[in-house]
């Protein structure tokens, strides 16, 4: 034991092993270096009394600084990882830029790193590949070679170029059994589903319909079973489709399929649509059925992480009158944690930190109150109410503070501890210095 720790939080109530335990943790550096319940010698202490504390998050989707040839989300590194970090987020997974050819991965990764290089917190890259015909090996090898363990392929999109087939798919999965990678996958029927000139807000629905992710989802389930592939479903919006999986292949669910829903579609239903600002609740894939919303709640023990797919835009980005015009994409990392956590309350907590981090080999690096783990630590206060009446976004407006313009929570995220350092204390922005976890 050292004579002397650099910091010690004192007096709180630490998740560890799925349970909330009163235990002093105290950081060296960067690391948790020693948790006990006898108060020790340290340079600085925090006194934690009557807080809870909990792992550093981890996003595993978000898309910062996204170009999509006609506009780029307003959320840059910098504000989208302050956003991130005052919702308790201390990592976050970004995507590549799509790419066909290993040759044009290496520059893809140099591009996001640049602009990621300003974030205040740490964060990592799903590589992203559009219909790599003939590529798969080449692009899966180069990938693991620059530390990306993680591809994104679309099962949709063929108008743009980006949509992989079957046979694709087949063989990405039979790489990730043998390269040891995860296979992200943005799962629509390509046939089902299509925005036209013409449609409005309220289309949305229909075109990128329900049947479309169940069909493309258990379409995967039988791909992922015939492999062994490691496959992660990004996005699930429909309990329907959570359900149908869980009841076809249960044996595949948390091992070699994995589910990922955003907080958005717990919180919000189709009837946002039929509002005047309906607008502002745009997204791919839309929201669903007060039925589906349902469902996705109690069948929630098969969905295995909350990625936010957090992609912000203006209001007036968004204030189109035909949907094709729309960007489409909603902000949500400042408030992921608090919606889940109101929703599902301590069981919202690995969801968000242990079960992403293992999914991406961050664990035990990250995801856990540990000892030699990071020190990326979460002080929250839950003995609300609380009103939120303004973020840190980039972004003119939030989905969760529409109407009233304010935000209601039982808990509120307090300071937020990143490698050993405050990035916020005491609800008050100390700044970051965030790495690249390649």
């Amino acid at each position: 034991m050292r004579d002397l720790y650099d910091f010690g939080i004192l007096g709180g109530l630490a998740y560890i092993d799925r349970a909330f335990r009163k235990v002093n943790i105290y950081v060296d550096g960067d690391v948790i270096k020693r948790i006990d319940s006898d108060e020790l010698p340290c340079r600085k202490t925090y006194n934690a009394k009557g807080k809870k504390i909990i792992p550093g998050l981890i996003d595993p989707h978000v898309h910062f600084e996204l170009d999509t040839g006609n506009i780029v989300s307003c959320d840059d590194f910098h504000t989208g990882s302050v956003s991130a970090a005052f919702g308790g987020i201390t990592t976050f997974i970004d995507f590549l830029d799509p790419v066909s050819k290993a040759d044009d991965l290496e520059k893809a990764l140099e591009k996001r790193m640049d602009l990621a290089s300003k974030s205040v917190v740490d964060y990592k890259f799903h590589a992203t590949l559009a219909n790599p015909v003939g590529h798969t090996r080449e692009l899966t090898k180069a990938s693991k070679s620059m530390g990306l363990d993680s591809i994104k392929i679309f099962t949709t999109y063929s108008e743009s170029g980006r949509r992989t087939y079957t046979r694709e798919i087949y063989e990405l999965l039979g790489l990730s059994k043998e390269l040891g990678f995860t296979l992200l996958v943005h799962a629509e029927n390509d046939n089902m589903v299509g925005i036209m000139p013409g449609h409005k807000v309220w289309d949305i629905t229909y075109a990128r319909n329900e049947e479309a992710e169940i069909s493309e989802a258990l379409s995967l389930a039988k791909m992922t079973e015939e492999t062994g592939g490691n496959l992660y479903m990004v996005h699930v919006s429909s309990g329907h489709t959570v359900r149908a999986l869980a009841s076809r292949y249960p044996h595949l669910l948390g091992d070699k399929f994995h589910i990922e829903s955003c907080p958005h579609y717990f919180y919000f239903n189709l009837h946002e649509y039929d509002n005047a600002d309906g607008y502002l609740y745009t997204m791919i894939p839309p929201l669903r059925s007060h039925r589906a919303q349902g469902l996705l709640l109690n069948n929630v023990m098969f969905v295995e992480t909350i990625g936010t797919d957090h992609c912000a835009y203006m209001r007036a980005e968004k204030k189109r009158e035909n949907l094709i015009d729309i960007p489409m994409g909603v902000g949500s990392v400042e408030y992921s944690f608090t919606v889940m956590y109101g929703l599902l309350g301590n069981d919202a907590i690995d969801r968000m930190s242990e079960n992403p981090a293992r999914i991406f080999g961050l664990y035990p690096r990250k995801g856990v109150i540990r000892e030699e783990s990071d020190a990326d630590l979460v002080i929250i206060d839950d003995n609300g109410p609380y009103l939120k009446k303004d973020d840190h976004s980039a972004s003119d407006y939030s989905i969760y503070r529409q109407g009233s313009g304010v935000f209601a929570s039982m808990i509120k995220v307090v300071s937020v501890m990143s490698k050993g350092q405050f990035v916020i204390e005491n609800e008050l922005l100390k700044g970051g210095n965030g790495k690249c976890l390649l």
